[in-house]
């Protein structure tokens, strides 16, 4: 059973996506499509009113301007640094000489960066955190371009898409917040879904960045199928029983060990 706690924080994301899609919305319409009252709804608004995402009205609630939503639950906040470096790094291993790699805004996969100082090769990314990382001489940063949103400085939108679409990448490396054999390869924010899917269709390989706790489950938006990945790099965390599941569609796993640092 969820906790009361996740229960409101699951509920809340879901006000904050309908938001992003309709900019309005009432309180009645949000209770009914919820299910839950139309006071819940209300405590709601004024929680997240609080935050800054939205401004209460009469009736409802509006989008704050220039607000673009960004789960607070998503991937880079929940997982430790010491999985991030330690995926990132054997991550770093999987990249060749001579390989054109995509990247997206996932704060794991730009840490493949610092790990392939040795190698000659092109990154295309819309990560804007790059712009802040120090560069080997051999790597050569494209950004994709695109509207830039949010704390980690993402690109997204049609402009970033369009230019994905004249790249053909050896790999991609795709931090994700969700991956399971049955339900595929999830984000949980809108903006990024394009882009992601794109990243993975525009490489020869994908793959999947995801601490042990993201393995097995599913997340809001869909950005491909299992059989899309074809590397899971992923902590010793991870439920086994997952993992096989995945392994069974073809999907090669790496699992590094982060239980006994520390």
């Amino acid at each position: 059973m969820k906790s009361s706690k996740a229960i409101v924080q699951k509920r809340q994301q879901t006000i904050l996506q309908i938001l992003t899609e309709k900019i309005h919305v009432s309180t009645e319409n949000l209770a009914g499509e919820l299910g839950v009252s139309n006071l819940t709804i209300r405590r709601d608004l004024q929680e997240l009113a609080g935050q800054g995402f939205v401004r209460v009205v009469r009736g409802g609630a509006n989008l704050v301007n220039g607000t673009l939503y960004d789960d607070p639950s998503s991937e880079n906040e929940s997982m430790s640094q010491d999985s991030k470096l330690a995926i990132a790094r054997h991550a770093a291993s999987l990249v060749e000489n001579g390989d054109t790699i995509l990247i997206n805004s996932s704060t794991t996969a730009i840490q493949i960066l610092p790990f392939i100082k040795d190698k000659k090769v092109i990154v295309v990314t819309n990560n804007g955190l790059a712009l802040s990382m120090t560069l080997a001489p051999g790597i050569e940063l494209i950004f994709t371009g695109g509207e830039v949103r949010g704390n980690k400085k993402s690109m997204v939108g049609e402009v970033a898409v369009n230019n994905l679409s004249r790249i053909r990448a050896s790999k991609a490396f795709i931090g994700v917040s969700g991956i399971s054999a049955r339900g595929g390869i999830f984000t949980s924010i809108l903006q990024e879904t394009a882009i992601n899917e794109s990243m993975i269709r525009r490489s020869a390989q994908c793959l999947i960045l995801a601490d042990g706790s993201k393995i097995g489950q599913q997340n809001n938006f869909q950005i491909g199928s299992a059989r899309d990945a074809s590397v899971l790099v992923t902590d010793d965390s991870a439920d086994p029983s997952a993992i096989y599941q995945l392994q069974e569609l073809g999907v090669k796993v790496y699992q590094v060990q982060i239980k006994s640092q520390g």
